[in-house]
């Protein structure tokens, strides 16, 4: 078992081995930094404090930091709330000193009347004197050498003084060594970049605040050398992965041209080139992990069945897990039917199913008599035993954690895996978040899918909407109106999913069903049972209805106060619509006075119905933190590196890793170790291991 590169030492140590830094401290730095020395060297300045500006007092401008030599004038010691002012002056003025709750004897001992002292603060107009709040440094002449002209400012925690921080940070960079350089000598001189610990100190001492932004030298070289060590950990993880022996699964061309014949469509080109090279992993004796992208209702499901023969023809199972009941029942529905054309068992196992019903499940599933499972969460648990699991199908993958899918992954041997997801996924979070997976899209949507006619209109005119759905509903159309909340909310005046429900069975009667997350299971699926089968015409509903349920009929979607929605959960909310013959209509409702945010995503749903591009502006409004969603999802924490500006990076450090893949696959030239040490340095140890040097 490989270990952390002895060089890499002293930065792992932990920040108490630093002076000054006692436990209580430390537990305040873990908030701010991190428990380590190597924490605290990447934990970059977010502001710059110029202390260069050294005015007479009759010259000074209020509203900045000045740094003042004067004489000590008088002391005005305060009363209960009233402060205390110390009066300073150089010939030219005078400024109050101003210190709340200070005791007198420290103020007399650290600035004694008639003595001189340089002071250093932010200045401020109060009423016809200028005054400073208790300024950041008060010296004795002679000490001047303590003052920094340039006062690096850096993100805090409650109850950490931020000279405590910048001291303790200030001992990080000197136990930080001199690291042999793992990157390319032409991109170095390309990109006008420093060595790390050159750039580190640099990032460290900023003089002014373009020193601060993402593209000056020092920062953008830390930012590359963090997402280059995402990126060679995923290459190694995949290039290990790929090595692994799978379970070659051919699968014949008689039973999949029988399976084509048997579907009640043709499928697309985007389909058929997906399951051509899904079909092609599965066959070639190593263990296929791919992600499947394609927007909402391209097709990745049938894809999936046609993907999951190849294992049952093997005499094997294939299992799909999906994010919630809903979404497992329907595709229960529709999977069971095709496999009654084509002869597969299916099956649908989720946390409902109780008693006598479950154990039968269970017992056909340990015996082989069920070829395709479909779940939930339900299928983790440890009495779900298949007799020979091969294939694992994720739906809607970022809703699963890792741990998860390797907990499923233990129910056979080495069963290939297969997820799908219906949210667009930027190139650059693709790179970074999955980049140990192959990717497959799907581009297009299904023949017969009509474009949605999308507008958005002030919640003022909400009568005219529902005047709208109305008419609508009289031709039989069905209808969905979202909420984003449940229940009214003192902190909000949103309108919530039960009040909406109330006040449109007003003037449509029992026609109208809420749904929400907040109900009991089987209460919920009942209204979408009625509503599915056209007992009922109106879904009142939260973004329950996100993904998955696919009813024809519905062709207009109402979405309420839809600039509190995501870019990419409004897409995914306008894709429960279209799936019929008739023409559809999603409405957004927006209040008065939105920020100029919402309005651009409210614009950008409303002008494009292309995924890729909803995701790529999604990107640039939230950000990459946001985009994913959850936590789960696999997006790595970036410390240093901001994709949602540094996309660059990734292009160039993906290009970098190939080529040095390419040319060193197992990782033995003299580069490659300093590339392991690069791993380490980011805490991509798993990945590290996988590199064969050292």
């Amino acid at each position: 078992m490989r270990v952390r590169p002895e060089v890499l030492f002293p930065l792992f140590k932990s920040v108490t081995t630093l002076k000054g830094v006692g436990l209580r401290v430390a537990e305040l730095i873990a908030k701010a930094a991190g428990k380590h020395i190597v924490d605290l060297c990447l934990h970059l300045p977010s502001g710059v404090v110029d202390r260069s500006y050294r005015p007479k007092i009759g010259m000074a401008e209020p509203g900045r930091v000045a740094t003042l030599d004067v004489e000590i004038l008088e002391h005005n010691f305060g009363h209960g709330r009233r402060p205390t002012r110390v009066v300073v002056g150089d010939g030219t003025g005078k400024v109050d000193l101003v210190f709340f709750h200070a005791r007198q004897d420290w103020l007399i001992k650290q600035l004694p009347k008639g003595e001189h002292r340089l002071i250093s603060g932010q200045l401020e107009q109060f009423k016809d004197r200028l005054q400073m709040p208790h300024p950041d440094y008060m010296m004795a002449h002679g000490s001047e050498e303590g003052l920094p002209l340039h006062e690096p400012v850096y993100p805090m925690t409650a109850g950490l003084a931020p000279k405590t921080l910048r001291k303790a940070i200030l001992a990080a960079l000197t136990e930080a060594p001199d690291l042999p350089e793992w990157l390319d000598p032409s991109l170095i001189e390309k990109q006008g970049w420093p060595s790390w610990k050159a750039a580190l100190i640099a990032a460290h001492s900023p003089e002014k605040q373009a020193d601060l932004e993402l593209s000056a030298s020092s920062r953008e070289r830390l930012a590359y050398d963090e997402i280059l060590a995402n990126q060679l950990a995923l290459a190694l993880i995949r290039q290990r992965r790929t090595s692994l022996e799978g379970r070659p699964l051919p699968l014949s061309d008689i039973r999949l041209t029988k399976a084509l014949d048997a579907l009640p469509f043709r499928l697309t080109s985007g389909q058929t080139q997906a399951l051509s090279e899904i079909l092609g992993d599965m066959k070639s004796g190593k263990r296929m992990q791919r992600l499947l992208q394609g927007d909402v209702g391209s097709g990745k499901t049938v894809v999936a069945f046609l993907a999951s023969l190849a294992a049952i023809e093997a005499g094997a199972q294939a299992t799909l897990m999906a994010p919630t009941d809903v979404l497992a029942r329907q595709h229960g529905r529709t999977l069971q039917a095709l496999g009654e054309r084509v002869g597969i068992r299916v099956a649908v196992l989720t946390g409902r199913d109780k008693g006598k019903a479950r154990e039968a499940i269970l017992t056909r599933l340990c015996a082989g008599e069920i070829d395709l499972l479909i779940g939930t969460h339900a299928l983790f648990q440890n009495s779900v035993t298949f007799k020979d699991l091969a294939l694992i199908i994720v739906d809607e993958q970022h809703r699963f954690g890792v741990d998860q899918r390797m907990a499923l992954a233990s129910k056979g041997l080495a069963p290939h895996m297969l997820s799908m997801t219906a949210t667009p996924i930027p190139r650059t979070l693709m790179l970074t978040a999955y980049g140990d997976m192959d990717h497959i899209a799907i581009p297009e949507k299904p023949p017969g899918r009509q474009p949605i006619q999308t507008s958005v209109t002030p919640l003022g005119r909400i009568q005219e909407v529902i005047d709208g759905i109305g008419r609508a509903m009289a031709r039989g159309e069905r209808v969905y109106w979202i909420c984003p909340l449940v229940e009214e909310s003192e902190l909000s005046d949103l309108a919530a999913a039960e009040d909406r429900a109330e006040s449109l069975r007003a003037y449509f009667g029992e026609t109208v069903v809420l749904a929400h997350g907040q109900m009991k299971a089987q209460d919920r699926d009942a209204a979408m049972a009625r509503f599915a089968s056209g007992e009922a015409k109106l879904l009142v509903a939260t973004t329950v209805v996100e993904v998955g349920v696919d009813v024809p009929e519905a062709t207009i979607i109402v979405i309420e106060h839809a600039e509190r929605f995501g870019l990419a959960q409004l897409h995914q909310l306008r894709g429960r619509v279209g799936r019929g013959e008739k023409k559809s209509f999603c409405l957004l409702l927006r209040a008065d006075g939105v920020s100029e945010t919402a309005k651009q995503r409210l614009l950008a749903v409303s002008t494009t119905d292309d995924g890729f591009k909803i995701a790529e502006e999604d990107l640039r409004l939230r950000g990459a933190g946001e985009v994913l969603g959850t936590r789960q999802s696999g997006l790595p924490k970036f410390r240093i590196a901001n994709l949602d500006v540094q996309s660059n990076l990734v292009a160039i450090a993906r290009r970098d890793v190939d080529l040095i893949l390419a040319r060193d696959p197992e990782l033995n030239s003299s580069r490659a170790n300093a590339l392991r040490i690069l791993l380490y340095l980011f805490e991509r140890d798993a990945a590290a291991r996988y590199a064969r040097v050292g």
